[in-house]
């Protein structure tokens, strides 16, 4: 299991670099990420979390299969926006509705170093939008507007002091 970097470590700001080599320690690594994932309730989880400066992350979300996307890039966004409350284990606790695009299409490559193109919507769409966040340093709180982000992360220091 990986501990899960919260907000203020460092790695969580940088930008991840790219995934070279593609090999059975890169799947073990993914193995451990799923199962840390699992243990912490989530939906996404992406290499910074748990401390790892790469691109890479992995989803598992209810209707769908457990899902591995490496050195990620999103190629289409639909003009439509779709609200819906977003959490993060990396700020446990933390939930506020944030607008993204309904539908993206994304290209990657999966854990044998082989590329595929999907077309995701819905909550796939978004926690795919959420994991690359985090590939460049960026975190659910950084794109909800000012009043509310300020209000999130006052929440989340409470609950961490108390």
């Amino acid at each position: 299991m990986f501990d899960i970097y919260t907000i203020g470590a460092e790695v969580l700001r940088a930008k991840a670099e790219a995934v070279t080599d593609f090999d059975d320690a890169l799947r073990a690594t993914l193995q451990t990420m799923f199962d840390t994932m699992q243990w912490g309730h989530g939906i996404g989880l992406a290499a910074p979390q748990v401390g790892i400066g790469q691109r890479f992350f992995v989803t598992s979300i209810d209707d769908d299969k457990p899902r591995v996307f490496i050195n990620p890039e999103i190629v289409l966004t639909s003009p439509e926006l779709s609200s819906y409350e977003e959490g993060c284990l990396s700020i446990p606790g933390a939930y506020a509705k944030l607008d993204r695009p309904g539908l993206i299409k994304v290209q990657a490559w999966n854990e044998k170093g082989r590329p595929f193109t999907l077309e995701a919507e819905g909550l796939l769409a978004r926690v795919i939008q959420h994991e690359l966040d985090h590939l460049n340093g960026v975190l659910f709180t950084d794109r909800l507007p000012e009043r509310i982000r300020e209000r999130v992360l006052t929440q989340y220091e409470k609950r961490m002091r108390a």
